[in-house]
């Protein structure tokens, strides 16, 4: 994999990261005060224009064996774009989320992009990761045109921690196995992959995944064209040593065009698969899926989920741990626009949904959950004032505000 020395540009992330802390009153996450865990509401781990990036997109979160979280992005050296110079990141709390300790260069490959974290914690605690690589001119219409060399393309590739993210091993490329021959565009989630919990597939790590297709032979057709999105997850059953495909959905009949998706262990076992429609002719903007065999295929294709009102966007879903054990999705609930970052809950295992709480009507983006202690719901999301990717935030949501209101 292509990659340049940056130890000076991640010491100056370093440092840039403390100072601005210790400014602006924040202490380090090993230094966090008292109690912060049950005062704090919101914390900005992220912020367009510092730490030596002009822009951070794409949020994952993890909790690791030691009840840390970990929160992934994408850090953009040059503006906003989706393809450049963009390294994979990482900030801990060591307090719940009320305060991030200095950024970490997780994944850098020089020029090129990096990105898409999916992060995963194994039964042993280790942390495994899977990005998604592709040269930094390669656009992502380039290479659902098939006009960019493999090596240029979208590539797949897997690290791992046994020191609760402190240190990772090297990017070990796995595109061979993660990624069909006919498949063009790829991304790894983004954000939080899973690993089962119950029956005989106990275990396994999950991560959902899409891609595009290119058009059959003799077609006009560019291979941009939306109905060529389509949906997979890979599976591991050894702690991400080796992987495969499991359930693949890309039928190019342009109704549900599967896109980036999220995934979650329902109390039965089950996994419940739900994706961002990308521009499809069925009714709304998301859709989903049940898998009964641990991911390896779907009962039925994504069907859609007009229960989930929203903008064309990723989305994310959290089975709580508990006795209520709600699911719960977040994303925008803004019809027309990314704005109004809301968490939906649903008492039936995803068949429909109520809202629950909204943040704000400020704009917002991707997001990301997670379930910091047995009281609390965390979400980290893109969002801002004047516009989504001002900021990356992190949220506490008290469960007790997600209960059902008779």
């Amino acid at each position: 994999m292509p990659a340049v020395d940056r130890g000076r540009v991640r010491a100056a992330c370093t440092v840039t990261a403390l100072v601005a802390a210790l400014t602006a009153g924040a202490s380090p996450s090993w230094a966090a005060p008292a109690g912060a865990r049950a005062r704090c509401e919101t914390s900005v781990p992220y912020t367009a224009g510092t730490e030596g990036y002009s822009a951070f997109r794409i949020p994952a979160i993890v909790e690791t064996r030691s009840g840390d979280l970990l929160a992934f992005a994408e850090g953009r050296f040059s503006g906003l774009g989706d393809a450049g110079n963009i390294d994979t990141v990482v900030k801990r709390s060591t307090d719940g989320g009320c305060t991030w300790g200095p950024l970490k260069v997780v994944q850098d490959s020089g020029p090129n992009t990096s990105g898409n974290p999916a992060p995963v914690v194994t039964a042993s605690g280790r942390i495994v990761l899977l990005t998604t690589y592709n040269a930094g001119t390669a656009t992502e219409t380039a290479i659902l045109r098939g006009q960019v060399t493999p090596e240029q393309s979208r590539r797949v590739f897997v690290q791992y921690s046994d020191d609760d993210g402190t240190t990772w091993s090297a990017p070990r490329e796995i595109t061979t196995d993660a990624k069909a021959p006919n498949w063009r565009w790829y991304a790894t989630g983004p954000g939080h992959a899973i690993r089962l919990t119950h029956g005989r597939h106990a275990g396994r790590l999950v991560v959902p995944a899409n891609h595009s297709i290119a058009p059959p032979a003799g077609s006009s057709d560019l291979g941009s064209e939306a109905k060529y999105y389509g949906g997979h997850d890979l599976y591991s059953d050894d702690g991400g040593r080796t992987w495969h495909i499991g359930y693949v959905d890309d039928n190019p009949d342009g109704y549900v065009n599967v896109n980036e998706s999220t995934a979650a262990e329902l109390p039965d076992g089950r996994v419940y698969f739900n994706t961002r429609d990308q521009n499809g002719t069925s009714p709304g903007t998301r859709a989903d899926a049940y898998s009964r065999d641990g991911g390896r295929t779907l009962q039925a294709p994504f069907a859609p989920q007009q229960g989930l009102v929203g903008p064309v966007v990723e989305g994310s879903v959290l089975q709580v741990r508990g006795r209520r054990s709600p699911l719960v999705f977040s994303g925008p609930a803004n019809p027309t626009s990314r704005a109004a970052m809301t968490l939906r809950v649903s008492d039936d295992n995803g068949r429909t949904w109520r809202s629950a709480v909204t943040f704000s009507t400020l704009p917002a983006g991707y997001s990301d959950l997670v379930q910091p202690d047995a009281r609390t719901i965390g979400v980290l999301y893109e969002t801002g004032n004047a516009g989504p990717y001002e900021n990356i935030t992190f949220r506490r949501v008290p469960l007790r505000g997600l209960e059902h209101q008779s």
